[in-house]
């Protein structure tokens, strides 16, 4: 368990620096330059997230089993889940619809898929690993938001109908491909199996 907590303490951290330390960021930056930034930013992450996968993988063989989601838990996960993606889409490439709407599409993401995540799994490791995340982001998505209007952020709105459709259809191909096929490729666990 210690080494998931290690990663997440990494991953999620090195993901909050902008938020809790922009004075150490920017100092960082003025100092090193931009590229020191970001190679560092990608390294600690990328350590950080490997701790997270191997601390899990070896977290859940032995952490305790809290409770037993019922089996009608998985549908809703799954729509939360198709939720997420699209969100998760809609952070990436040109400005959209759903983007404006929702100001911070990835952070907004994270909470459904994390939340959806939790429903659904009952171990410990589960509610560390999901639990942080949903802390995360849900504390990201705040901010971030309090930040917009201390900045007077607008968010202008591109593409109309084209653009959300095209959002959606792609959050569910995605969402498709990784629940019939990539989760338990990826994670050795299918979310298409009723507990």
């Amino acid at each position: 368990m210690l080494i998931l907590i290690c990663g997440l303490i990494l991953f999620l951290g090195m993901h909050l620096t902008r938020l809790l330390a922009e004075q150490w960021r920017a100092g960082f930056i003025e100092r090193r330059g931009d590229n020191a930034w970001k190679a560092m930013y990608s390294v600690v992450s990328l350590v950080g997230l490997v701790l997270i996968v191997y601390g899990y993988g070896q977290a859940r063989q032995t952490a305790p089993w809290l409770w037993s989601p019922p089996a009608s838990l998985t549908y809703v996960a799954w729509l939360l889940t198709l939720i997420s993606f699209v969100l998760l889409v809609a952070s990436q490439g040109p400005n959209n619809p759903i983007r404006a709407a929702v100001g911070h599409p990835m952070a907004a993401g994270v909470k459904i898929w994390a939340f959806a995540h939790l429903l659904v799994n009952g171990g410990l490791a589960d509610i560390v690993l999901f639990g942080s995340f949903l802390f995360w982001a849900v504390f990201l998505y705040t901010a971030s938001r309090r930040r917009d209007r201390r900045d007077a952020v607008v968010r202008v709105s591109a593409g109309g109908t084209v653009a959300t459709v095209r959002t959606i259809a792609i959050g569910v191909v995605v969402w498709v491909v990784f629940v019939a096929w990539a989760h338990r490729f990826l994670i050795g666990v299918s979310p298409m199996v009723l507990s």
